[in-house]
């Protein structure tokens, strides 16, 4: 299956290069570009794309505001691509606020070919939380920061049963599904099935999210490791 794909950014030289060396790939198709927010999200809607990579500092509208206004669209709005942010900076306000808006990961701007090629598709497949030491670093250090969320996230844990909730926490500690299913001694599709019961619970969109919450909630806490 071909992976579409929009790319937003005020560089124009940027979206030039992501654009030839994305449409190089054979399993990737280029389907839109736009230089800031406002227009990522028009392009976005009107092609429907699978993957949106999303500069975050841009003109006329950031890339936060567009990435919450895709990932959380109005009434009659059913298309919802995942949103890979790109940055400059690897420890950024508004890339922890795309992440909790749903956003599903960040990639550095100056990341070699190869990284940028294998984002996509791990953004599309939705198997796997792009970078995980580092995205897990970046909400440690935000987590720390912020003030305690309206609603405990803790009391909703209450929802979980025991194995959910370790499955939980060995993702909030960058496991993949596979590293999951060894740790635990189950099959990878049940870890696929536990995982599938948490996010549903919780009404999380996917593993940024969970992360996000599992360091909320204290079930695990910056300087963890698995």
């Amino acid at each position: 299956m071909t992976i579409r794909v929009v790319i937003v950014d005020d560089q124009a030289m940027v979206r030039a290069g992501f654009a030839a060396l994305l449409s190089a790939q054979a399993d990737i198709d280029v389907v839109g570009e736009a230089p800031d927010g406002r227009q990522g999200v028009q392009v976005s809607r009107s092609t429907h794309p699978d993957v949106v990579l999303m500069d975050v500092r841009m003109p006329e509208m950031d890339g936060l505001t567009a990435a919450r206004e895709i990932l959380d669209p109005p009434p009659g709005v059913v298309h919802r691509p995942k949103v890979l942010m790109l940055t400059t900076f690897d420890i950024d306000d508004y890339v922890y606020e795309a992440l909790r808006a749903g956003a599903s990961g960040f990639l550095l701007k100056d990341a070699p070919p190869a990284d940028l090629i294998a984002a996509v598709r791990v953004v599309a497949s939705g198997e796997a939380l792009l970078a995980p030491s580092v995205t897990r670093r970046l909400i440690a250090d935000f987590v720390q920061q912020r003030p305690a969320p309206r609603t405990d996230p803790a009391l909703r844990l209450n929802g979980l049963t025991p194995r959910e909730t370790e499955v939980l926490e060995l993702i909030a500690r960058g496991l993949s599904n596979q590293e999951i299913a060894g740790h635990l001694v189950l099959a990878e599709q049940t870890v696929k099935t536990h995982i599938g019961r948490v996010l549903a619970k919780l009404d999380l969109r996917d593993r940024a999210q969970a992360v996000i919450f599992a360091y909320e909630a204290g079930l695990v806490r910056p300087g963890d490791s698995a």
